[in-house]
């Protein structure tokens, strides 16, 4: 065993790229539990959600951001904003990238975001499930190393799992020599209630299909624990207009029954017990851009 090997390593490790590039699925894939909302929509992620890996050999804590993209509603700046944070706060950044579709403007940016940190840097290159011939990775794992000193470099495919543990020894090598920063059973800084509230969202994303766009948000206004194998949960789902309000519900609020019956597997499954999910959709209009609201929902930044 090496010299590098026997010692304990530990930091914070960010998670940046365009939306849709993977990032919450590769959280949720190396965590091993669902603490961030997935779709196959853009800006899922709202807000930093941390991830904490714990190994024999180190303790990786993950950082996840919002997809890079174009700052219009406050929601959009608080979310950059957390992007620049997580950057500023960091000891290890990985660049994660769809490797199946051509570079685009979008990934330029998030390369100089990159480039702009200094700091040490893998690139991940994910969906590699959808390239039958691999070969067509080495032009873009060129071009990238002529933009940027890479510590190291690794395809993966976030939804099938593969290359994972190449990744975790990478990103453990990569972090300073140090004590563990959270407890050995401990997965995320988020609180029971903020989980429930992205697994609600998630299951609005996959429900509504193309029909709503980003104007869906959800708070967890109730969590009670009432025996040790119960708990009683309300959550509240913001939309912006009443016509809204009706999609997510559905024709005799089939739909919203849907949302609520998938959402509350998952959160049994969380919390390894049953539990009665109640959902309300309440139309606020404007929310995106409303302080009071945006900071309920704790979707924090400077983009003020």
């Amino acid at each position: 065993m090496s010299e590098d090997e026997k010692t304990y390593r530990s930091g914070y490790v960010a998670l940046i790229g365009r939306p849709n590039a993977g990032k919450s699925t590769l959280l949720n894939r190396l965590v091993g539990e669902k603490i961030a909302a997935v779709s196959n929509k853009p800006q899922t992620t709202r807000y930093r959600i941390e991830g904490v890996i714990t190994k024999p050999e180190g303790q990786i804590v993950l950082v996840d951001t919002p997809g890079v993209h174009k700052p219009g509603y406050l929601l959009n700046r608080r979310m950059m904003a957390a992007v620049h944070e997580a950057l500023e706060g960091v000891d290890l950044v990985c660049l994660i990238r769809d490797a199946s579709v051509s570079t685009g403007n979008g990934d330029r940016f998030v390369l100089d975001l990159v480039k702009a940190s200094e700091k040490p840097a893998l690139l991940l290159l994910n969906k590699t499930d959808r390239l039958p011939d691999k070969s067509k990775l080495l032009p873009l794992m060129e071009w990238y190393a002529q933009e940027y000193e890479w510590r190291a470099v690794v395809p993966l495919s976030a939804l099938k799992g593969d290359q994972l543990d190449v990744l975790s020894r990478e990103m453990i090598r990569n972090l300073p020599e140090g004590a563990p920063l959270f407890g050995e059973d401990e997965l995320t800084d988020q609180p029971l209630r903020n989980i429930v509230a992205e697994i609600v969202r998630e299951k609005i994303l996959h429900a509504t299909g193309e029909e709503i766009p980003y104007v869906t948000a959800v708070v967890t206004e109730k969590f009670e624990q009432e025996r040790e194998d119960f708990a009683r949960i309300n959550c509240a789902i913001f939309v912006e207009r009443p016509t809204q309000k009706k999609i997510i519900i559905g024709h005799q609020g089939e739909r919203l029954r849907e949302i609520g019956t998938r959402a509350r597997q998952d959160i049994e499954r969380l919390l390894g017990h049953r539990c009665h999910l109640e959902l309300f959709v309440k139309v606020e209009e404007g929310w995106r851009d409303r302080e009071h609201l945006l900071d309920t929902l704790g979707i924090h930044g400077k983009g003020k």
